[in-house]
């Protein structure tokens, strides 16, 4: 137990809302590619070379022993091609790696194990608007060997540098080799997740507070607006592409052995796993309680537009009686009943108010007005 929390609390993220971004003058200036953000070398949990070319660290690793860890952020195929001969990655995989735009998954080519996550970052807003982007969704790739770990990253979010310093601060959970690495990646990535998912949290009960709290007919244009909740709609879509089918490569690594895979580590993936099937739940109601507020929206907006039907009757109905008496009294007949007698105007007037007063009065009283 002792052992977890460690490892928890090296590769928790500080900042639940996002980390430091790309900076391209952090890149490896010894030669390796641009897109190189950091190269080393670990042995007995230890960082022992770095400022090295992949190539050399490979060469290292496979002489003195330990792994080697490349990062990699958005490499081009030329880039990429020399580090994929070199440690004898899979094409597929490769191009995968490359060209992005994967859903996550988990796949075993020889001796190599490739892993893609999709990191998700909450975007802040002051207000949700039907346009307000919520999410903001980017990629990481994971190949895992013997002796080494090759990360691309794909996004402005979803850095590991800070994840990377975190481990070297804890030796005894590197000396566990490559695969520490990828739970570590695994953890910080799902732990992402339950931050965004707090965050969505707040905004959908913002937004249902504001559809029930509207009177119906009210003319409340936060809580009528049914494209705010279509646009949070589709950014909850957009979180659970990236959750969900990350369940089954997280069951895999937890419950069935793998050469690649410390046992000791193993252990840890169920951890994650749990997690990440607490976020799914939580995804999966976001879906279902969004369908609920839009289908309460448009029932209220069909009660509003009812209730003004019902105003806009009422009002026709009392504006009918004078209208149709004025429209007899109109006809240019000679013989009329009271034309002729003085008072005859005042009860025509009189009956047309007390005629429409009492009709007033009862749709008053059925809520009609």
């Amino acid at each position: 137990m002792s052992m977890i929390r460690e490892l928890r609390a090296a590769v928790r993220p500080a900042l639940r809302r996002g980390t430091t971004g790309y900076d391209p003058r952090a890149a490896d200036r010894s030669g390796a590619p641009s897109s190189v953000v950091d190269c080393a070398v670990y042995r007995n949990g230890s960082r022992v070379r770095d400022h090295l070319t992949p190539t050399e660290a490979m060469r290292r690793v496979r002489s003195e022993g330990g792994f080697a860890w490349i990062g990699l952020h958005e490499p081009t195929e030329q880039e990429f091609a020399g580090i994929a001969q070199e440690f004898g990655l899979h094409p597929l995989a490769v191009e995968d790696a490359v060209h992005a735009h994967q859903r996550p998954k988990l796949e075993r080519y020889d001796d190599t194990l490739f892993t893609v996550f999709k990191t998700i970052h909450y975007v802040e807003h002051a207000e949700l608007t039907a346009t307000s982007e919520v999410v903001e969704t980017g990629e990481v790739m994971c190949f895992t060997g013997q002796d080494f770990v090759i990360t691309v990253r794909h996004g402005g979010q979803g850095s590991l540098r800070a994840l990377r310093h975190r481990l070297e601060d804890e030796p005894e959970l590197l000396t566990k080799g490559p695969s520490a690495v990828l739970h570590a990646i695994a953890d910080q990535v799902v732990d992402g997740y339950i931050a965004v998912a707090d965050a969505v949290q707040d905004d959908i009960d913002e937004v249902e507070i504001d559809v029930f709290s509207s009177e119906p007919g009210g003319g409340s244009s936060r809580g009528g607006d049914a494209g705010r909740i279509y646009q949070l709609k589709r950014e909850v879509l957009e979180f659970k592409r990236a959750v969900s089918p990350l369940l089954r490569p997280m069951q895999l690594l937890s419950e069935r052995p793998m050469r690649l895979v410390d046992p000791d580590i193993q252990k840890y993936f169920r951890d994650v796993a749990d997690h990440l099937a607490r976020v799914n739940e939580q995804v999966v109601s976001f879906d279902e309680l969004l369908n609920s507020i839009l289908q309460a929206n448009l029932a209220q907006a069909t009660v509003a537009q009812n209730e003004d039907m019902r105003k806009i009757t009422a009002w026709a109905a009392i504006i009918a009686v004078p209208t149709m008496i004025c429209g007899v009294y109109g006809m240019n007949f000679r013989y009329m009943p009271e034309l002729e007698w003085k008072y005859g105007y005042p009860l025509v007037m009189t009956v047309i108010v007390a005629i429409c007063f009492s009709i007033h009065r009862g749709f008053k009283r059925n809520g009609w007005l």
